[in-house]
């Protein structure tokens, strides 16, 4: 079986979000352009890691090119769309910027199926594996409409303990800083 590449170019909107309660959420992202909508669920880190990448990549391109408008988008505050329907999950993420389109891509490759580790490093002109990926091509100015959304759905979970930084539930945590005694 050859792996698909499920191309969003251009694409109307990308965003990251959650489904379920604080410490039982799914994350996923979703691309939809036109009546196309693609949803992959990934971890909590990665959707922290892509945001915080993304928020780099930002202010590298506008040191390096100051011609390169970013301009500041409305905030998307709509909950995901549904139907939510998983394409697959997410092992591996790769980001580039294509210069001549001005253009940010982001590849999201499913996890491999097999026990092998996860490659460190994407190919994706070889499509011998059998990973999906969902490639997203977006302006800067979306990359940090979508950075910020993203920041703002990962800080909206638990509260950290302020003795061990652990997630507090609703129920209090067994803090180790408090040797075992629920906080």
């Amino acid at each position: 079986m050859t792996s698909r590449i499920l191309l969003f170019d251009p694409v109307e909107r990308f965003v990251a979000g959650t489904v379920g309660l604080p410490g039982e959420r799914t994350f996923f992202i979703q691309a939809r352009t036109g009546a196309r909508l693609i949803s992959v669920s990934l971890e909590k880190t990665q959707v922290q890691a892509l945001s915080e990448r993304l928020t780099y990549m930002i202010r590298e391109i506008k040191q390096s090119d100051p011609t390169i408008v970013i301009q500041r988008l409305t905030r998307d505050d709509a909950p995901l769309e549904t139907p939510i329907e998983e394409e697959f999950r997410i092992g591996v993420i790769g980001i580039a910027f294509d210069a001549s389109r001005e253009l940010i891509q982001i590849d999201l490759q499913a996890v491999s199926e097999g026990d092998e580790e996860e490659p460190d490093f994407i190919d994706v002109d070889d499509l011998t594996g059998d990973q999906d990926i969902m490639r997203v091509l977006i302006s800067p100015s979306m990359a940090d409409q979508f950075a910020k959304r993203a920041i703002s759905v990962v800080s909206a979970g638990r509260l950290p303990c302020p003795f061990c930084g652990g997630p507090i539930d609703m129920r209090g945590h067994l803090c180790p800083r408090a040797n075992g005694y629920r906080r």
